[in-house]
């Protein structure tokens, strides 16, 4: 057997072996981060380590490759458990750079290399917890894709360690860096809405959405590490549709609150300047694709706040009408057309009622949220690959202070999406518990 073939045959066991003897080992290093002396100044080329390069990892790298001369930062080593995904980023990287990256079969032994400063997370949804806390562990500065996790447990335990460290974690909810959502914040912040009673957001897509990824028709379980993939998950046999749209299966994901709702009550937080729900019922099913998954393709969930607002929150895969943003308050609405990441904001003043002038609407006063060079609205949709976020994170990783999305703003969301996952799989109101950090059955006592 070649060292390659014997590298990939590393199973669950010793992987989760081995990353706790890593932790470790790393808890007995001095408390500042072991790539922190490295990262001196401006002039010192931040070193990346890339962990799952499929489609969203691809789209990362390209951005990091945007911002390495104005950032002085450089892709030098990748890790993705499949050999196709890990040869295309080498090539990428090589092409990029000039130089080819080193490769690590799996995420332990790339969280070992002592010239990597810090590590972009862009696994799948099961992975996220469990490695953030490896890599803070191993001392690495960390960008970890969203939702933070979707195991309470895991989750609380990535945050907790990221908190006893020094290091500079950024979760990917980079609407929080755009300047649009920046502004729109900064207008709400001025109280024009009044008093805000209800949240709406409704993101629709029409299509079976997750399922047919033509990759799980070329993979072939020896080219992989499925018992790595699996992580912390019981073993099964090898599954190459799970493998790529796991989004779809209810025990590595919950589709659309993990991909979608995580964003959408993430800049809820943002805006309204909370943290947690007080309570959240979710309903919905599988109305549109009969075609194996387990999660919905239609869903809505309803959380009450602390300061005394509702939030709905409501996707369809199965009809694709206007998706929007209404934030509703006893002096004006803020309005946003389009879905996930529109930058187009406006404000209508609250005046009138329906009921007394069917033409209220006409005699409302506007407001367009607009940037200091814009003219008119921008375009409704916006890509992923805006560099606001990678761009504040890398800032970050010099100045030493806190990004714009901690983990205390990733535990955030997560527990959001949490809660509304298992209301809709329990058909119960649940509740969040602040004095024991519990999801539970029965609202606490205040």
């Amino acid at each position: 057997m070649s060292s390659s073939e014997s590298e990939r045959k590393v199973g669950r066991r010793e992987f989760l072996q081995k990353s706790a003897l890593l932790a470790t080992a790393t808890a007995a290093v001095s408390s500042s981060a072991l790539s922190y002396s490295r990262i001196t100044g401006s002039n010192d080329r931040i070193s990346i380590g890339h962990i799952g390069i499929g489609n969203r990892g691809s789209e990362l790298d390209r951005m990091v490759a945007q911002l390495s001369k104005s950032k002085n930062v450089q892709t030098t080593a990748v890790c993705d458990l499949w050999t196709v995904n890990r040869d295309r980023a080498v090539a990428f990287n090589k092409k990029a750079y000039g130089t080819a990256p080193r490769t690590a079969p799996v995420p332990e032994e790339l969280f070992k290399l002592k010239e990597i400063d810090a590590v972009i997370i862009s696994t799948p949804e099961h992975t996220h917890s469990p490695l953030l806390k490896m890599a803070v562990d191993a001392g690495k500065d960390v960008y970890c894709e969203k939702p933070m996790g979707n195991v309470l447990a895991e989750v609380k335990a990535a945050r907790d360690t990221t908190l006893k460290s020094k290091q500079i974690v950024q979760i990917g909810t980079q609407h929080r860096s755009e300047p649009y959502q920046i502004a729109a914040s900064n207008f709400i912040k001025t109280g024009a809405l009044g008093n805000v009673t209800k949240y709406e957001i409704e993101w629709n897509y029409h299509g079976p959405r997750w399922r047919g990824r033509p990759e799980v028709q070329k993979i072939r379980e020896h080219d992989t590490n499925w018992p790595v993939w699996l992580m912390t998950k019981p073993s099964r046999p090898f599954d190459s549709q799970l493998y790529f749209e796991f989004r779809l299966y209810k025990e590595f994901s919950s589709g659309i609150p993990d991909q979608w709702m995580s964003h959408g009550i993430d800049l809820c937080h943002f805006f309204m300047d909370e943290a947690f729900p007080d309570s959240v019922t979710a309903n919905g099913g599988i109305f549109a694709w009969h075609d194996g998954r387990q999660n919905p393709d239609t869903f809505e969930a309803l959380l009450t706040y602390p300061k005394g607002f509702l939030v709905s929150y409501s996707t369809s895969f199965g009809n694709d009408a206007p998706s929007f943003t209404r934030i509703m308050g006893k002096k004006g609405t803020m309005f946003n057309t389009g879905g996930e990441g529109s930058p187009r904001w406006q404000f209508v003043n609250e005046g009138g009622n329906h009921e007394d002038d069917f033409d209220v609407d006409k005699k409302r006063t506007t407001k367009d949220i607009l940037l200091p060079d814009d003219k008119t609205l921008p375009a409704a949709g916006m890509g992923d690959e805006d560099l606001s976020h990678l761009t504040n994170w890398f800032e970050c990783l010099r100045s030493r202070q806190q990004p714009n999305a901690t983990v205390q703003h990733g535990f955030s969301h997560a527990v959001a999406v949490m809660m509304a996952t298992q209301s809709y799989w329990s058909g119960k109101r649940l509740y969040w518990d602040r004095t024991t950090e519990q999801i539970v059955e029965t609202a606490p006592t205040k």
